[in-house]
């Protein structure tokens, strides 16, 4: 370990040369990028990446930024697709749905609603911390902003691994309106439109909506004629500037999504270790996962609805459809006083409000054994205020910020045919006749338990924090910066897995009460209908866990960035972000399960830079990155004195990353620019010992993090120019490339995710007076099959595939 460590020291210093020549990330270059002729707007971009506009060459960060035109010609509609243009950027789905985002190798591994995510997403500098926000689609976008590394001193909120910023189109005085019709394969019909109406002088007010609808889905059942990954989902945004006088200023916005599309089925690939050969997997379920090797992204299976729907005694079936019944709705105020010429006031004031309900199907497998029915809600406020200012040497913000969060996530989950459950059923049948049968359960009783269960996680989380920043202009050419946040973080939570309908008491109040008494020597007491199941060891006792976690820590950066030349800028930064702990939500059967983990702390040493070289034809970006972690949260394995190995939070002591950035952008012609981005890196654990799948020790020193492939690259080519004096043409083809990477810390075949290489195109024929345009575009063009996940459900492990083939055509109107 120590010579690894050397090693990546090593990298950085004897790297630093490597970083001065090559430079300047793709924002950078679209910011240097002459508009190209026809194009309906310049690529020139400022990033508010420090709260204030800039441009790239003064920021001492790996920033990229993609302006709006620039996302529409490549077809990126929601954050989850701004992967395929930013290498180091990675997106999985978790098996309840929850995006799971990571940067850098930089990410968190969680199931839940509750989790926050690593990589921040704010829109318009308002946090939405937890993933399921972005679940709607994204729209009339102005630009967005993809900062690299901790964010902790302005943007707090567990930045830790940097943040997606997205900037939306404002009120404006011009009046203006837009229309686009989309259709496509699996029956796709799209609507976006914009209006934008200047009231007055002093109001403006802006209206956009998107639209999103397919009827046919892409995901086939094995075994009988049915689909899933239908489409229905719509986002709106109401936006309202006003200027009351020269000095005072409102911004506010409504947005809102909701999302009724199927949920995405699992690809049963093999068995947990555990279950390998079980006998009381499923008759059918090792022959079918044998036979049924999935070779295509539409290649899946779910349990058939007359099998999940139908009622088994007091072991309720799911009758809803395998679908999202979701809402989000977010309200934000923008205040700025102008208090002197050169100072300001701002306040952001914002609510956000997530309601999820789904019903989804983990099995892979056209058997019942995982199938959920989720609820939770979030409801969150917080305020920020803050002074920033300049003089004549430096640039500085201090301002202090509030939020809670209230959430509630919830599942029942449905396992009638997991091996798991007709084991436990064999033990309870065989101990009806001991003296744990108190409550005087029959063979039926028995026999039809453990069908269903639940879980249920209330929280109450509060953060405040102060922080301030400040740019120091040393010279003309040299500029400092260093920045604080102090943050004190509390979680209350509740939680547990429990009884639903009845359904468990039979198998709790005599098998599970029977193997804790052999285990711990304690005798439970019986547990009625609704209470939790979960065993707390400590107490002996079957109850709610209840923690309280109150952590404080300090974010700090300190990067300085020298203006070489008129092509050239090198920076160098050491930064320090935290994440804060929290307690997971979990099939919980021992108490230890939900227990919180502690907040990670991460330190990030940087040098980069930005060159433009023949005349800024080509235009390049090198960053050299290196991350010591202390106490990262990961979801690992818990051994179960009755399942073998069920899943907790925990905190690893230490871990490393480090690799390397790198963009180019290249000028061809006046018409045509070719992008490249690609991202190596290194990641692993360092002196973890903890469970294996199969619930035994395990030493995980030097396992690689989760999804963090080693080699990323992304290439986009952009080609615009009149046909003649009345049309344009513009094309875009967009490639993305990684090798293989790690669906869990054991490293495990079974979970390995493949490398894979997609390609998209887009194509359009446009008005010279920007009226009208008429596009063409692909995803996944190859139609390449590949998975971004791999988890376990207790008995099948599966593969969640990212999307087939999809194409389609639009026109677009402008007034």
């Amino acid at each position: 370990m120590k010579t690894m460590r050397i090693g990546a020291t090593s990298l950085l210093s004897g790297a630093s040369a490597l970083a001065i020549l090559v430079a300047a990330p793709v924002a950078a270059q679209e910011s240097a990028e002459p508009a190209a002729a026809g194009s309906r707007t310049s690529d020139v971009i400022t990033v508010t990446a420090q709260r204030r506009e800039q441009t790239l060459d003064e920021i001492a960060m790996d920033v990229q930024a993609f302006s709006g035109d620039r996302l529409e010609t490549l077809r990126v509609t929601d954050v989850g697709e701004l992967s395929s243009v930013v290498s180091s950027f990675n997106v999985s789905q978790s098996y309840q749905g929850v995006p799971t985002y990571t940067m850098r190798g930089v990410g968190f591994n969680t199931i839940n609603l509750s989790a926050t995510s690593t990589v921040g997403t704010y829109v318009d500098q308002v946090a939405y911390p937890y993933p399921m926000m972005n679940n709607g689609p994204t729209f009339d976008i102005q630009r967005v902003e993809v900062l690299k590394g901790p964010q902790g001193t302005l943007f707090g909120r567990n930045t830790t691994a940097g943040l997606i910023n997205l900037v939306t189109n404002r009120p404006s005085d011009n009046l203006e309106a837009r229309g686009t019709v989309e259709i496509g394969n699996y029956e796709t019909i799209n609507t976006e439109g914009m209006v934008n109406l200047p009231v007055s002088d002093a109001l403006q007010v802006r209206f956009a909506f998107r639209q999103e609808t397919s009827n046919e889905g892409w995901q086939e059942s094995r075994t009988r004629d049915e689909t899933l990954g239908a489409v229905e989902r719509i986002g709106a945004r109401l936006s309202i500037a006003a200027q009351p006088s020269d000095r005072l200023s409102f911004d506010f916005t409504w947005s809102g999504w909701t999302n009724n599309s199927d949920t995405r089925a699992g690809q049963a690939v093999g068995f947990t270790p555990a279950t390998v050969n079980h006998p009381f997997n499923a008759p059918g379920l090792q022959d079918f996962v044998a036979n049924n090797v999935p070779t295509d992204s539409s290649h899946a299976d779910w349990a058939p609805y007359g099998t999940r729907s139908a009622d088994i005694g007091t072991g309720l079936g799911i009758s809803d459809p395998l679908a999202e019944d979701s809402q989000f709705q977010a309200l934000a105020l923008r205040t700025e006083i102008e208090l002197t010429d050169s100072m300001r006031l701002i306040g952001l004031t914002s609510y956000n409000d997530l309601d999820r309900s789904a019903v989804s199907d983990w099995s892979g497998a056209p058997y019942e054994l995982l199938i959920q029915d989720i609820h939770g809600t979030i409801e969150s406020v917080s305020q920020e205020i803050r002074i920033e200012g300049e003089a004549e040497r430096f640039n500085w913000i201090v301002g202090a910020y509030y939020g809670n969060d209230e959430i509630l996530d919830t599942s029942r989950t449905l396992l009638g045919q997991n091996a798991n459950v007709g084991l436990i059923r064999t033990y309870t049948l065989q101990l009806l006749a001991s003296p744990f049968n108190t409550g005087g359960y029959t063979a039926l009783d028995a026999s039809q338990a453990f069908r269903t269960y639940g879980n249920r996680g209330d929280f109450d989380v509060t953060t405040m924090s102060v922080f301030a920043s400040a740019d120091w202009h040393l010279s003309d050419d040299l500029t400092l910066t260093t920045g604080l946040r102090f943050s004190e973080d509390k979680q209350d939570y509740v939680g547990c897995s429990h009884d639903f309908n009845g359904n468990m008491l039979p198998n709790v109040n005599i098998t599970n009460r029977a193997l804790y008494f052999q285990t711990y020597g304690a005798l439970a007491a019986e547990i009625g209908q609704g209470d939790c199941n979960t065993f707390d060891p400590a107490t002996g006792q079957f109850g709610p866990v209840i923690s309280n976690l109150e952590e404080d820590n300090v974010a700090w950066r300190v990067a300085l960035n020298w203006l070489a030349s008129d092509d050239l800028s090198v920076y160098g930064s050491v930064s320090r972000g935290a994440k804060a702990g929290g307690a997971p939500v979990n099939e919980a059967n021992i108490a230890d399960q939900n227990a919180p983990a502690n907040q990670e702390l991460l330190t990030a040493y940087e040098v980069g830079a930005r060159a433009s070289v023949f005349q800024s034809a080509v235009q390049l970006n090198a960053a050299l990155f290196f991350y010591d972690y202390e106490d990262k949260q990961l979801s690992v394995n818990f051994a179960d004195p009755i399942y073998t190995a069920l899943s907790r939070l925990n905190n690893v002591p230490e871990g490393e990353a480090y690799g390397l950035d790198t963009e180019v952008t290249w000028h061809l012609t006046d018409s045509l620019t070719a992008i490249a981005n690609a991202t190596w890196l290194h990641t692993e654990v360092i002196g973890y010992n903890g469970v294996n799948a199969a619930g035994q020790p395990y030493d995980f020193d030097g396992q690689p993090f989760l999804y963090s492939p080693e080699f990323t690259t992304a290439v986009t080519l952009l080609y615009d120019r009149p046909v003649n004096s009345d049309y344009g043409f513009r094309m875009a083809l967009n490639g993305r490339h990684q090798t293989e990477a790690n669906g869990n810390l054991e490293g495990a075949e079974l979970f390995q995710i493949d490398g894979y290489t997609l390609f998209n195109a887009s194509a359009s024929l446009y008005d010279m007076n920007d009226r009208w345009e008429v596009s063409i575009w692909g995803r996944n063009l190859a139609d390449e099959y590949y998975w971004t996940a791999v988890a376990s459900g207790a008995n099948s492990v599966v593969r969640f595939p990212g999307e087939a083939r999809t194409w389609g055509i639009s026109l677009t109107r402008r007034y």
